[in-house]
């Protein structure tokens, strides 16, 4: 399933360059995750990297977008 960020988001940045796929993106209060280009790094990483370099763990597995 793709990820989504969560309110905990600190708006701190670092999630965006990680993505392999430009699917994260700075919103208007914290970044976002656009679930239709989220491939939770398969095929690039071994787990997603936003979830790894998040230091206040936002990143999370969004239950209403399964991965296709």
């Amino acid at each position: 399933m793709a990820y989504m960020i969560t309110d905990e988001c600190i708006s701190c940045g670092a999630c965006e360059p990680e993505c392999p796929v430009g699917a994260i993106s700075e919103g208007d209060t914290t970044y976002i995750i656009d679930p239709d280009k989220c491939v939770e790094c398969v095929g690039h990483h071994d787990s997603p990297k936003c979830a790894e370099i998040c230091p206040v763990d936002a990143p999370q597995p969004d239950p209403d977008h399964p991965r296709k």
